[in-house]
């Protein structure tokens, strides 16, 4: 746990950010060390190996000791790393097909997902996955789809926590995304921009409702680059009412905040017009993002559009249009686990995991 002297040195690191390649370059390395960048997450094409994954989690926590490594890596068709000895994990609508033949046992094998997720993870040296989805499943989402576990929010908020208790057993943190929920719109927001016409009670009361009844539970949340209208002109991720009001105020949610990726579509329009990175970064940040993702632009002009980015948060704090937030980086720093992680060849011999390797659907 922190205490407050530890408090008092800490220094918000609001950005996670990509990069290109397998190892770091120079220019990787000196954004890590920018006191403004807090994370890095990673994708496909940063994995050769696990040998070359863990090297580089190596590289970036030696550049920076407190940095999260992130990873989109829900099992399903979102899984960055299937090879060299990953498992390669079910989709989370096979847990709620599961629910349908025995509630007790798809529990079971949702926290053993959670647990081979995480401990695989952690033995490469990712801290963190984006995981697990909540939006519901209305069968007309493109970009959801099998990631849900179940159209019933009663039933995907109970297999949520039991993958979060497996993650948390490995020592790593949940994430539920996307907040309050994206399963009901057609359109995918990596392309286009969402709007759910439906009110605000009529989303509390079913599309919302995991995130409520697991406030306790997750260690952070993932707001939608989606547009509810009928509640606020902003998408979710930019609207202090979904997530200052809502999710902070009326649904109890003390967990960290993190932004959807700011270079999807659904990132790039604010109140009827295209704005940059950087505005919506200040945005983002504004409505109450703890921290923001970029990612995909280290490949894009070296990183230009990275470099930018930390230089206008850098002209905003000076000029006071943004300031960094104590509490956003104390909740940064409670996702980097106190729990030593087990190496892969320890993995490989611990009994737990065998056993949660068979109780995967």
């Amino acid at each position: 746990m922190l205490d407050m002297q530890d408090m008092q040195d800490l220094q918000h690191a609001p950005l996670m950010l990509d990069i290109a390649g397998t190892a770091l370059s120079d220019a990787d390395r000196a954004r890590l060390s920018h006191p403004l960048v807090g994370g890095l997450i990673l994708f496909t094409r940063n994995f050769e190996s696990r040998a070359q994954l863990t090297a580089l989690c190596g590289e970036a926590k030696a550049v920076r000791p407190d940095l999260i490594i992130a990873v989109d890596h829900e099992g399903g068709r979102v899984q960055r790393f299937r090879r060299d000895g990953f498992t390669h994990l079910p989709a989370m609508r096979s847990l709620g097909e599961l629910w349908m033949q025995d509630a007790m046992k798809a529990t079971q094998a949702a926290t053993a997902l959670g647990y081979v997720l995480a401990s695989e993870l952690r033995a490469c040296g990712v801290d963190f996955s984006f995981a697990p989805v909540l939006d519901l499943d209305h069968g007309e989402s493109s970009v959801i789809g099998d990631r849900s576990f179940h159209r019933d929010p009663r039933v995907v908020a109970l297999l949520a926590k039991s993958v979060a208790q497996g993650l948390l057993i490995a020592g790593m943190g949940s994430c539920g995304k996307h907040f309050p929920g994206h399963g009901f719109v057609k359109a995918d927001s990596h392309v286009d921009v969402p709007v759910d016409r439906r009110s605000l009670r009529a989303i509390l009361a079913e599309e919302a409702k995991p995130f409520e009844w697991l406030n306790l539970s997750l260690s952070a949340v993932m707001p939608a680059h989606v547009i509810y209208p009928k509640v606020d002109s902003r998408p979710a991720g930019f609207s202090p009412i979904w997530l200052q009001d809502i999710l902070r105020e009326r649904l109890g949610f003390g967990g960290l905040v993190f932004s959807d990726d700011l270079g999807m579509r659904g990132a790039r329009v604010l109140e009827g017009r295209e704005i940059g990175f950087d505005e919506a970064a200040l945005a983002a940040l504004a409505a109450g993002c703890d921290m923001v993702l970029l990612c995909n632009q280290s490949t894009v002009d070296d990183g230009a559009a990275l470099d930018a980015t930390l230089q206008a948060l850098m002209d905003a704090q000076a000029q006071g249009r943004w300031q960094p937030r104590l509490e956003s980086e104390g909740r940064r720093q409670l996702l980097l686990s106190e729990k030593s992680p087990l190496s892969w060849d320890e993995l490989m011999h611990d009994p737990g995991y065998h056993q949660a390797l068979q109780q995967l659907p």
